[in-house]
């Protein structure tokens, strides 16, 4: 008897070549089964995910796919052809949405590895990849960069070339004529629909304020596994207890750091996105530390700079921060400092309670627009 076959997805540092461009083999239609039972977990006050007419205010047929669960799935995406043998994802560089995705619209992705660089232990090294998704049209929808830690070797028992290896520049898709950014900048918004949150317009942003928002989110260990099946995420990390207790730095289940964005984002947006129109980028976003199941999730923001667009919207850049199992103004009572990235500080400066920190650059309304 021959002996069984067993197929390991991802890649190992040697397996990598930069200049690569690897088609990952899904396509996926983004529909209400989808994007219902993955916003549930999720208390989001931004109108356009939650509200059609809200869509319609801005020219849209409908809503769109919200932005964190179109992040969720470009990366759960890219696992299976880059980083299912990843040790942890490091960083986010840059993270676009040049286009809404309306509910019910169908996505395809790629990769290109833009870098790989071994540590000096020679056990692991860091790769950088390009992501891109597009919808049934060809237009991006979700353009980043990412970087995860790999382990070092290569993997013998990989399927070669599963999606296929792109030979030109197609799987980039095309940019719309006109970025929905731009045309939001250009043309007025419709009229508000219903009452959202006094705060939260344009002008009601300064530079240097500070905000810790109140409610925590625990973290349910069937939760963020149910989650991570919603974004089609495969690494075994989020999934497999005889797995983790071997090849997991934590010897348990890890939850899905792009989740652990998620929940920091929306708990942000009950107090600032009432008036959010769009996600313009978000950028130097980091994982320095990882959550478990059990763990409680609080936010805090602060606002870097505010940029008048138009006499109807302004653009105000926000560094959002999420923290484990204790309060933020509690952290900045103790001297923490929560909005510089941890790898600008030196090691006795970092805060441990730091899960997530990303610069989120958004569109907002302007009082009486």
């Amino acid at each position: 008897m021959s002996a069984p076959t067993r197929f390991d997805y991802g890649r190992q540092l040697d397996d990598f070549v930069v200049g690569e461009t690897y088609l990952h083999p899904f396509e996926v239609t983004i529909d209400e089964a989808i994007v219902g039972p993955y916003m549930s977990s999720f208390i989001d006050a931004t109108p356009l995910w939650s509200s059609d007419r809200s869509a319609h205010a801005l020219g849209l047929a409908r809503r769109p796919v919200p932005p964190h669960l179109l992040l969720n799935l470009g990366l759960s995406f890219s696992v299976h052809d880059t980083s299912q043998q990843a040790i942890a994802h490091l960083a986010y560089l840059r993270v676009d949405f040049p286009k809404p995705l309306p509910i019910g619209g169908t996505i395809r992705g790629a990769s290109r590895v833009l870098g790989s660089k071994p540590s000096s232990s020679g056990d692991k090294g860091v790769v950088h990849v390009h992501t891109v998704l597009v919808d049934e049209d060809g237009h991006r929808v979700l353009d980043f960069e990412r970087k995860a830690l790999i382990r070092a070797g290569t993997m013998a028992d990989r399927p070669k070339d599963v999606g296929g290896i792109a030979t030109d520049d197609a799987w980039l898709g095309a940019l719309p004529s006109r970025s929905f950014t731009a045309r939001i900048r250009e043309v007025p918004p419709g009229p508000e629909l219903f009452r959202p949150p006094l705060f939260g317009c344009f002008e009601d942003f300064e530079a240097g304020a500070v905000f810790v928002h109140a409610n925590g989110r625990t973290v349910g260990d069937s939760e963020h596994m149910r989650l991570s099946a919603i974004c089609r995420n495969s690494h075994p990390l989020h999934w497999d207890h005889i797995y983790c207790q071997t090849e997991s730095f934590k010897k348990e289940r890890v939850v899905y750091g792009g989740l652990v964005l998620a929940w920091t984002l929306t708990q942000s947006s009950t107090d600032l996105g009432g008036h959010v129109l769009w996600e313009e980028r978000w950028s130097d976003g980091a994982h320095p530390a990882p959550i478990l199941a059990g763990d409680t999730i609080f936010a805090a923001t602060k606002v870097l700079a505010v940029r008048p667009l138009s006499e109807h919207v302004g653009a105000v850049d926000l560094r959002v921060v999420g923290v484990k199992n204790a309060r933020p103004e509690a952290l900045i009572a103790a001297g923490a400092d929560l909005f510089t990235p941890e790898r600008d500080k030196t090691r006795d400066a970092r805060t441990a309670e730091k899960v997530v920190e990303i610069t989120r650059s958004v569109l907002v309304r302007r009082r009486g627009a």
